[in-house]
């Protein structure tokens, strides 16, 4: 005989039981526990793909709309659609679409995100971090570091000015979670320019640093890291290399002072998939945002494939499976959260037979 009272009573007594404590600012942890600690990632985060060819109008309509010294930075963000109003593109990464038009100057300032710039489209632009200035190509990787004073320009270049768009990656998320954020503008418009361009490459950028340097910073001392140069060690690789059968010739970015990360908390790649590429499945818990840089192929992120093409900008969220297929040689930037799970201890991965 089952003498232990009705499911409905017991219910009933726990639902009093759970607002008699709420008030106390307590809530019990066996009502979330599987939702707190999940058997695997379960990410809010979706598959999603922004083609450039489409907000490309919209962009240049922003340009019509507001300067960029009124809006500090013209930016479209690219908010993931499973994190409406949280202007995220991960749950720890931040993407935008940044455009300057000629002859404009994105204000002076600096904040403790760190940020990453990636050349879309259109050259001539320039930035300067910390008193030294590059100029920006399509396909360049440019950091600026943790409250570094930095702006940018369109000056253009050779007689030619255009406008210039590139995709922005901050830890922004991250930040917020931490509730860390600060943020400073400059009293003036433009910082003075203290060193040639092309002056922390030529100390850092050839396998070789200054005997006296003095840099101490977590953030790479190259903050500019041309795409022809990148482009280049990718291209020597496929001619004497095996494809990789998951990721095809993939490098990393590297802080050359350390050999590890380019920034703290971002990990940036290279990579390089050859015509007729098919991809095997990879699965890992940092969720990364891919812009195409060369090529056409398709990316299948769990049950949902995408085409892209030159320009475009997707998104594999944490755990999900993802393969890559080139039609005509890809080459891929991609950025994400790596080393703070490698700081952690919690990153994994999974390399797929089917």
């Amino acid at each position: 005989m089952n003498d232990s009272p009705p499911k409905t009573i017991v219910a009933e007594e726990r639902k009093a039981y759970y607002e008699q404590i709420s008030h106390l600012n307590l809530t019990p942890l066996w009502e979330s526990l599987h939702a707190l600690v999940p058997r695997e990632p379960k990410s809010p985060c979706l598959p999603a793909i922004w083609r450039y060819r489409d907000i490309r109008p919209h962009l240049m309509r922003a340009g019509d709309l507001i300067s960029a010294e009124e809006a500090v930075r013209r930016v479209l963000i690219l908010e993931n659609p499973g994190l409406p109003g949280n202007s995220s593109i991960t749950q720890s990464m931040y993407a935008g679409l940044q455009l300057i038009m000629p002859g404009e100057i994105a204000p002076s300032h600096r904040h403790v995100q760190s940020a990453l710039r990636f050349i879309v489209d259109g050259r001539g632009a320039y930035t300067t971090v910390g008193g030294e200035r590059t100029t920006m190509y399509p396909g360049d990787f440019i950091i600026t570091p943790s409250w570094d004073w930095h702006d940018h320009g369109n000056e253009g270049i050779e007689g030619v000015t255009e406008p210039v768009v590139w995709m922005d990656g901050l830890d922004i998320p991250l930040l917020r979670f931490f509730d860390a954020g600060f943020a400073e503008n400059d009293d003036r418009k433009a910082q003075q320019v203290q060193r040639p361009e092309g002056n922390s490459y030529a100390r850092f950028g050839y396998n070789m640093a200054p005997v006296r340097h003095s840099h101490s910073s977590a953030t790479s001392p190259i903050f500019s890291y041309p795409y022809s140069r990148s482009r280049e060690a990718l291209h020597i690789l496929q001619r004497q290399e095996a494809v990789d059968a998951w990721q095809g010739y993939k490098l990393r970015y590297t802080n050359p002072v350390t050999g590890g990360y380019p920034m703290p908390t971002i990990a940036t790649f290279l990579q390089l998939l050859p015509a007729g590429f098919r991809g095997k499945p990879h699965r890992s818990t940092d969720g990364a945002v891919y812009c195409v840089v060369e090529g056409r192929g398709t990316a299948h992120i769990g049950d949902q494939s995408f085409a892209f093409e030159p320009q475009d900008i997707f998104v594999v969220p944490s755990w999900a499976k993802s393969r890559l297929d080139a039609q005509d040689d890809v080459v891929l930037f991609s950025f994400s959260d790596r080393p703070v799970q490698d700081a952690m201890h919690v990153l994994r991965e999974a390399f797929l037979d089917e």
